[in-house]
Order: C-alpha cells, then sequence, then structure tokens
C-alpha cells in the first residue's frame, strides 16, 4: 500500500518553476546588498577605539606617554583634539565618493553583464574594507590613507544598488512590486545589524579584524554571485514579467500589473528616440544615455524628493536604528500597489510627517514612552517614501512604457535617483551639526522644511494620479451604466 505524496514534497509541488527561480534572485539580491550595508558599518563601531578616554585605563610599566594624557591609548592621528573633524573627514570622503560614483555607476551597469559587473564590485569592496583593517596590522597612522581608502570603497560600493534593484525589475513586475521590494528593503537593517555584530566582536583587541572579516564575507559573496546570479528570467527559459498591457482602460484596470491609469505612461518622443525604435524580441536593445534617462516623466521630480527625504532621514538615524523605520517602507509599498499611486502615497506620507515633527520638537522630551512612540511614528513617515522611491519606483521608472520593453534603463535611471538622494544623505548630518548650536529648535525646523520641499516637489505627479484615478472612476460608472436593464 502506497502512502500519499509527504506534505514537504506536496508543498514543494505548489510552487511552480518560475516561482522558485523568483523567490532564489529575491533571496540572492537580498543577501547581495545585506553584505554591501554589512562591509559599511565598521567604522561607525570603531570609532571609540581610533579615539577613546585612556584615563581609566593602566599603562605599562614601560609607557613613555605622559601620565596627564588621557588620549595615549588612541589610534593616531585620532587622538588629536581636532579628532572629530578627522573622524567626520574620513565620513565625508565615502558618502561625497558615493553620490558622485552612484551618477556614473548606472553608466557602466546598462553596457556591461550585471553578474560580472556586481562580482567585481564586491570583490573590490571586499578589498578597500580589509585595507582599512590592514592599518591597524600594518601600524598606519596617515590620515590621506584612510581617506583615500574610503573614496575608493566609496567608489566600488556604487555597484551594487543600480545591479541588485535592476536585477529584481527583471524578475518582478509591477503589480505586486512595492510590497515586495518594501519587505526586500530590509536588507540594509539586517546588513547593519550583522556589521554592528561582527565588528564588535574585535573592537576591543585588534580592532583590524572588524575590517577584515566583513571584507572577506562580501569577496565570498561575489564569488557566489558570479556562480549563481541569474539577470534575466529568459535566461533559464522563464516567463518574464509583465510590466506593461496594451488594451482599453477596462482592460488597463483590471490588469494588476498595467501601468495604463499610470500618470507616467503617457509617450514622449524623445525618450523613444533615445531608447531606440521598436525592435525585435531577439534584438539586444541599446542601452539608454544619461539624459535619456533624465528625460522620463517623473524621474527628476522623485530625485529631488529622494533628496530631501533621505536629508530628513539620515539626520533621524543618529537617534533611532533603521530596522525601527523599514515599516515605513513596507507600508508605503503595500499602499502604493493597491492605489496604484506612487507619487500620492510619498506626498500624503510626508504631508503627516510635517506636523509630526513640529509636535516631537515641542512634546518629545516629556517622557521615554512618549519619545520613542513619536520618533518610530516619525521615522516610519519619513523612511516610507524614501524606501519606495528608492525601490518600487525606481524599478517602475525604468521599466517605462515610454521606453517600448527597453529595461536598458533601469540601472542608470537607480543610480539618478540614489545619487541625487545620496547628497541629501550627507547634506543632513552635516546641516544639523552646524545649526545645532544655534539650538535644536532651528534642526527640527531645517527638517521640517526639507519635509516640505519633499512634498511639493511631487506636487505635478500627485495631480496627475489623481486625473488617472478619476478617469478610471468615470470610466467604471459608464460600464455599469451601459450594462444596467433600462426601465
Amino acid at each position: 500500500m502506497r502512502s500519499s505524496v509527504a506534505p514537504g514534497i506536496w508543498l514543494l509541488r505548489t510552487f511552480s518553476r518560475d516561482s522558485w527561480y523568483r523567490g532564489f534572485v529575491l533571496l540572492l539580491t537580498f543577501l547581495i546588498y545585506t553584505c554591501f550595508h554589512m562591509s559599511r558599518k565598521p567604522i561607525s563601531v570603531v570609532k571609540s577605539r581610533l579615539h577613546e578616554n585612556c584615563s581609566e585605563i593602566i599603562q605599562p610599566p614601560n609607557a613613555t606617554h605622559d601620565p596627564n594624557n588621557t588620549t595615549w591609548c588612541s589610534w593616531s592621528p585620532f587622538d588629536q583634539n581636532n579628532y572629530k573633524e578627522l573622524l567626520g573627514a574620513v565620513d565625508n570622503a565615502f558618502l561625497v565618493a558615493y553620490a558622485i560614483g552612484m551618477f556614473i555607476s548606472g553608466i557602466f551597469g546598462e553596457r556591461l553583464p550585471l553578474r560580472y559587473y556586481l562580482t567585481a564590485g564586491m570583490l573590490l569592496s571586499g578589498l578597500f574594507t580589509s585595507l582599512l583593517g590592514l592599518a591597524y596590522f600594518w601600524n598606519i597612522h596617515k590620515l590621506w590613507y584612510f581617506v583615500l581608502i574610503q573614496i575608493c570603497n566609496g567608489l566600488v560600493q556604487t555597484t551594487g544598488w543600480p545591479s541588485v534593484v535592476t536585477c529584481v525589475g527583471n524578475w518582478f513586475g509591477k503589480g505586486k512590486r512595492g510590497f515586495i521590494m518594501g519587505i526586500w528593503n530590509s536588507h540594509t537593517s539586517v546588513g547593519n545589524i550583522l556589521g554592528t555584530l561582527i565588528a564588535g566582536v574585535w573592537v576591543s583587541g585588534p580592532w583590524g579584524l572588524s575590517f577584515v572579516v566583513p571584507g572577506i564575507i562580501i569577496a565570498t559573496m561575489g564569488v557566489f554571485t558570479f556562480l549563481f546570479l541569474i539577470e534575466y528570467p529568459e535566461d533559464v527559459d522563464c516567463a518574464p514579467p509583465q510590466h506593461h498591457v496594451s488594451g482599453g482602460p477596462e482592460e488597463n484596470q483590471n490588469n494588476p500589473e498595467d501601468p495604463g491609469s499610470n500618470p507616467y505612461s503617457h509617450q514622449d518622443h524623445s525618450l523613444e528616440a533615445a531608447a531606440g525604435s521598436s525592435k525585435e524580441l531577439s534584438a539586444q536593445p541599446a542601452a539608454i544615455s544619461f539624459w535619456g534617462a533624465l528625460r522620463i516623466p517623473g524621474v527628476i521630480e522623485f530625485s529631488l524628493c529622494l533628496l530631501f527625504a533621505k536629508l530628513v532621514s539620515y539626520t533621524f538615524l543618529y537617534w533611532l536604528p533603521l530596522y525601527i523605520f523599514n515599516v515605513g517602507g513596507i507600508l508605503a509599498g503595500l499602499i502604493s500597489d493597491y492605489t496604484n499611486g506612487r507619487a500620492t502615497t510619498c506626498c500624503v506620507m510626508l504631508i503627516l510627517a510635517a506636523p509630526l515633527l513640529f509636535l516631537y520638537n515641542h512634546f518629545g522630551q516629556s517622557g521615554i514612552a512618549t519619545s520613542i512612540v513619536m520618533l518610530i511614528i516619525c521615522g516610519a513617515l519619513v523612511n516610507g517614501p524614501y524606501s519606495l522611491i528608492t525601490t518600487a519606483v525606481s524599478a517602475d521608472l525604468g521599466t517605462h512604457k515610454s521606453l517600448k520593453g527597453n529595461a536598458k534603463a533601469l540601472s542608470t535611471v537607480t543610480a539618478i535617483i540614489d545619487g541625487t538622494g545620496s547628497i541629501g544623505a550627507a547634506l543632513g548630518p552635516l546641516l544639523a551639526g552646524l545649526i545645532s548650536p544655534t539650538g535644536w529648535n532651528n534642526v527640527f525646523y531645517m527638517l521640517i522644511s526639507a519635509d516640505v520641499l519633499a512634498c511639493l516637489l511631487l506636487c505635478r505627479l500627485v495631480y496627475k494620479e489623481i486625473l488617472a484615478w478619476k478617469s478610471a472612476l468615470n470610466t467604471d460608472t459608464g460600464s455599469c451604466l451601459a450594462l444596467s436593464p433600462t426601465r
């Protein structure tokens, strides 16, 4: 007598071959960018060792230091009174290089095989991350060394984000992209947590290992990426996602994958020229130019909106860890999928964030519980648009209908949007540091102003989405009246 199919096998058979491949690519890209964030985190952990208070540490018997010197155990050149400026220079070297490199990275990402490009970026990231740690073992005390390595690391780290977003965009259509990428975007939080834990193991001892070990991990993941990353569904005979569906209004509305009611779906003839005329499926589409990507409707608005949203978000990171904020990204993705209104979702969350920032400034110090609750809500409302724009919106615009099926804009569009946002990430903490001596009220006024500017930049796109919803509603009403029996 035969038994029934084992429950585990039954579960495996419920998913199609395409679903297994999509799940594998989603998991692999999640791990890839987790490693990128993990390799960035050690510097913030090791700072406490580069400059520390040595007054409570017993000096060795043969020490030649001044007994009154409280920084004798710090790492030169960060043992001086200007250590904050020096550590700030190391941080800003990475941020500026990352922001500038991001605009260039997307162009290369469109023209090179993603698997090779991403593998090279991860191997080089592992190298430069390890070189920071080797300063401990090689006894390097030159500021230029740390700044130079951070610049190089910032440049090669730009290979990560455009590549993984492009890969996910190649595999997943528009229908559930917001929700899926909202959850997937938690790799930033996971990477930050892992980076902190790994670096923390050696920070009190040979702190060089706090960099070397994450460097080895991301380099190993780079080799794994070379062996297993699948760029396109067609490479393994899977069905490509449906980004756009031609048809009437009824068909467009009933199909969740179709952006027909999307305000960014109108034709742009200059874009079509940049993307090239319609080609046969067997032909390899030409990569879009940087200026061609800028002409995609919505790219400039969302890029500038992200600049101000990321400015607020990265300033907030000084008070609350990023993993708390990720709830906002998932919520924004879910709402925008349901409403098919990316810009409106971002705008509403930014509108709600502005008064909450004002209230937190006045009432956030009334108690620890009140402060935590308001920080979580403010963080979710600010990070929601940030997460949505860098993931689902970038993928939507990179597969814009006016490109006529040419997906060779995904990497460039993602790089433009995230590169512009990275400028805000660098400016936010810098402005907060400059303004804080005048009073923390002024810092919050700066954050509120940035939030309002981010909201205003989306007004045109929100207006178009409202018109699209109104048109779809009128179409539905007309269809119902036509089907109703006459009396």
